[in-house]
């Protein structure tokens, strides 16, 4: 075999050699790109619907704190509609010029009458002069929305007979039918 042809044979093997090394690299090379991409797809995959359920998480936390903080200020208002509804009440009852007031005062002397001898008979301000008739005896003022308290002559004793204790009572035992009325319940 000359020189020649022996180059040529060792130049052809060296190329054949060298097209299979270089085709089993770009089958490596395709396989790694492959295997690449299924992970970039899978990771992919998984972020986004990692990211989706955070999304819906967020949406339902959004939500309930929304809906929380509405059930907050509708509280709010009710209590705030509720005092001043009984701030309401209040002036009206402790009104010189309410409806009903003399036949009030005048029930509760009534139901007073027999400890006039025990008892010193201290009134709110505004119902002095409807209590001056009442046969007690009349102590210094007491504070209240009208009526008036007894107190024993020692002081050791007192009976509350102010509007104030019988508008507190029917307000706690009406509160249901308020609620209702105000609010629609």
């Amino acid at each position: 075999m000359s020189l020649e042809t022996l180059a040529a044979e060792i130049t052809k093997q060296a190329r054949e050699e060298a097209e299979a090394i270089l085709e089993k690299a770009k089958s490596e090379a395709k396989k790694i790109e492959e295997k690449a991409r299924g992970e970039v797809e899978m990771t992919s995959s998984m972020a986004s619907s990692k990211a989706e359920r955070e999304s819906q998480q967020i949406s339902v936390e959004v939500v309930a704190s929304a809906r929380q903080a509405n059930q907050k200020r509708a509280l709010i208002a009710r209590r705030e509609e509720l005092e001043a509804t009984w701030e309401s009440a209040k002036e009206e009852v402790g009104s010189p010029k309410m409806e009903g007031r003399k036949k009030m005062l005048d029930t509760l002397v009534k139901e007073a009458s027999g400890m006039k001898s025990e008892m010193i008979m201290r009134p709110v301000k505004t119902d002095r002069s409807a209590l001056s008739k009442s046969g007690f005896d009349l102590g210094e003022d007491t504070d209240g929305l009208g009526g008036f308290v007894l107190e024993s002559k020692d002081g050791s004793t007192m009976l509350d007979f102010r509007f104030d204790l019988i508008l507190e009572e029917a307000w706690k035992s009406s509160l249901g039918e308020i609620n209702r009325i105000l609010f629609n319940e």
